[in-house]
């Protein structure tokens, strides 16, 4: 059996993880929430977190949304009845819609506060290792301007009570995350360790500005969507009324379309299969191997709805591709519209 090693989260922490992370989003409560019709409930969700730990996996990815809120009740009583709380990272999310009212969103003191110790109530924890932003302050729809001061010393204050040990950000523009970052230090607040961004081998655009200003400044990269909704382990097979799967066939197809708009991107997803065929592996390890050959990157998020998905990207972690292979993959890819330019990512 492959095992995953442990790496530290970046330069600014010294808080180790998994070389992958599990992405929680499709446990819960079949039925409820935008991820509803793909949703594993609680005996499927430990028969996968055991497998994953026993494999070396002990950095797990939640957020209040999953679900409604459902996810988290999910995860925590899974992950207590397997592990003591000091031998695995658990992280969660704020700022997205919890209900109707406009206080139930965005990154408002009311809202951190308040959210947070929602969280931990359905996650039946005392605290979270990191306390993600799932956006910035100003970055989704109908959230509001809400001052970045207001939100920097709410998260500040989040750490000191405790609630959180580390402060995790996610997709937003580079601009954002520095002056973020910047207002942090200023103030003598607690800083992010970590941008949970949009990246994989057909949307790069983060390789311009947000990938570069992370390394620099030694914060972690842990990318969510490595594999591009499916499309890049063979989900969709050429297209997307192609789906293979309960994601791709139901509801989600939407939003995977409306993320994925390059003009090539299943003919990479056609590179990756060759690149696949020539090691000997499968799409999804080889699409994984790419991002985690890069130095930036420390923990990708990955979901899984089986174990034998599990073992194959876990496979990934002893993949190194050949330079030429990575620019045989690379090479097709075509500049994009930023997509936090005309919504958010």
């Amino acid at each position: 059996m492959i095992m995953l090693k442990s790496t530290q989260l970046g330069k600014n922490s010294g808080l180790y993880v998994s070389e992958l992370c599990l992405g929680t989003m499709n446990f819960g409560q079949p039925g409820r929430g935008h991820q509803g019709d793909w949703t594993l409930g609680p005996n499927e969700a430990k028969a996968i977190f055991s497998a994953a730990i026993d494999r070396g996996l002990f950095y797990f990815d939640c957020a209040d949304i999953y679900g409604l809120g459902a996810t988290e009740e999910v995860v925590g009583e899974v992950l207590k009845g397997l592990l003591p709380r000091d031998e695995y990272v658990l992280t969660t999310k704020v700022s997205m819609p919890m209900g109707e009212n406009p206080n139930l969103r965005g990154l408002s003191r009311k809202h951190i506060m308040e959210g947070i110790d929602k969280s931990l109530k359905r996650l039946g924890h005392d605290y979270v290792d990191q306390l993600v932003i799932h956006r910035h302050p100003h970055g989704v729809p109908g959230h509001g301007d809400v001052p970045i001061e207001e939100t920097m010393e709410a998260l500040n204050d989040v750490v000191k009570a405790g609630k959180a040990l580390y402060l995790g950000g996610s997709s937003m523009f580079a601009w954002q995350f520095a002056e973020l970052q910047m207002t942090a230090e200023k103030n003598g607040w607690n800083k992010f360790i970590s941008m949970q961004n949009h990246y994989n081998l057909i949307y790069r655009e983060e390789e311009r500005e947000m990938n570069p200003y992370c390394e620099k400044t030694g914060v972690a990269l842990t990318p969510w969507s490595p594999l591009a909704r499916g499309i890049l382990a063979g989900a969709y097979r050429g297209g997307f009324d192609k789906g293979t799967t309960n994601r791709s066939q139901g509801q989600d197809r939407q939003r995977t379309e409306g993320l994925y708009r390059g003009v090539n991107d299943f003919e990479i997803a056609d590179r990756v299969c060759e690149i696949a065929d020539k090691y000997g592996k499968t799409p999804a390890q080889i699409s994984l191997a790419w991002l985690m050959n890069k130095d930036e990157v420390y923990s990708p998020v990955v979901g899984v709805s089986k174990i034998a998905q599990l073992d194959d990207l876990v496979g990934a972690a002893e993949i190194v591709l050949e330079q030429d292979d990575i620019q045989y993959l690379e090479a097709l890819y075509q500049p994009l519209q930023n997509l936090l330019s005309i919504g958010f990512s």
